[in-house]
């Protein structure tokens, strides 16, 4: 054998051993990012909703279809209580002339109009 057969022989099943791996890296940390994400999205949706002491059909919906992806994901359990204590919450106010709480800025949605880039009206001096 000449040593480019050994080469190809050795180097290419090595350099797929070695795109799998580094694919399989890649797709683990990934997975474990987007269900750190979806964990924190659920824990910051049950304190919100806790704070507002209620969570209607649209609330639980949402939260749910969060939850259910999260746990497809290879949940390991550590999310199920919180989400029977939401699912507890009541689906309407108690109090229904009590404002809700308001969400920090940061975690708010940006209206339409505002979300939009204008330019600033330009005047020229002539």
């Amino acid at each position: 054998m000449s040593f480019w057969e050994i080469l190809k022989a050795a180097g290419v099943p090595a350099l797929l051993l070695g795109l799998i791996i580094t694919t399989w890296v890649q797709t683990r940390a990934v997975k474990r990012g987007v269900q750190a994400l979806l964990r924190d999205r659920l824990l910051q949706g049950y304190k919100y909703y806790r704070a507002q002491g209620w969570a209607d059909e649209d609330d639980r919906t949402n939260l749910e279809n969060v939850y259910v992806q999260y746990h497809s994901l290879g949940a390991n359990g550590v999310m199920d209580n919180l989400r029977k204590r939401f699912l507890d919450l009541p689906l309407q106010p108690a109090n229904p002339t009590l404002p809700a709480p308001q969400m920090p800025a940061a975690v708010q949605p940006v209206p339409a109009a505002a979300s939009s880039t204008t330019q600033p009206a330009t005047t020229s001096i002539k």
